[in-house]
């Protein structure tokens, strides 16, 4: 079970603050990017192609990278500003 944090675009694309995903044990943020694409297939995919994620608090650099149950996924699209 992951907790999904929606900011910003990505929170006006998938229409929720935040959700949880139920996924099988040992699977990846980018299993986990894949199954937000199937929930929320009209407007998140392209937001989703452009966002950073954080995994519990820390910049995710690779999207293989295991998911540990209860763990805190949120979604930040690219932000303007100067």
């Amino acid at each position: 079970m992951v907790l999904v944090r929606y900011f910003a675009s990505a929170k006006a694309a998938s229409g929720v603050e935040e959700e949880v995903l139920r996924l099988r044990a040992g699977a990846s943020v980018s299993e986990a990017v894949d199954e937000l694409r199937k929930l929320h297939p009209a407007e998140l995919p392209r937001i989703l192609d452009a966002a950073s994620f954080l995994l519990d608090g820390i910049a995710v650099r690779d999207v293989t990278r295991e998911l540990p149950d209860g763990a805190e996924l949120d979604v930040l699209p690219p932000f303007a500003g100067g």
